[in-house]
């Protein structure tokens, strides 16, 4: 029987004949593709979620911050602070 399929193009190719053929391929790139773009968006989301999440300092903590340290005199801190608020 198998010599007879063989002979009219048929092949065992496990997944039985015509499987793939067809559009069948397109569909098939077209999940991956979509699997794989969802899965970057994913993972942009992820690390944008960790960005965002951090304690960040206000401009004028920072200059509290440097007017401690001695970076700057009292006059400076105070017309900066005047500037930011």
């Amino acid at each position: 029987m198998e010599g007879i399929l063989v002979q009219w193009g048929w092949r065992d190719y496990s997944w039985g004949p015509g499987m793939m053929w067809g559009t069948g391929w397109i569909f098939m790139i077209i999940m991956w593709g979509l699997f794989i773009v969802g899965l970057i968006f994913l993972i942009r989301y992820l690390i944008g979620a960790t960005k965002t999440s951090r304690d960040e300092e206000s401009p004028l903590d920072i200059l509290k911050k440097r007017y401690a340290r001695g970076e700057i005199n009292r006059e400076e801190f105070e017309q900066k602070k005047r500037d930011l608020l």
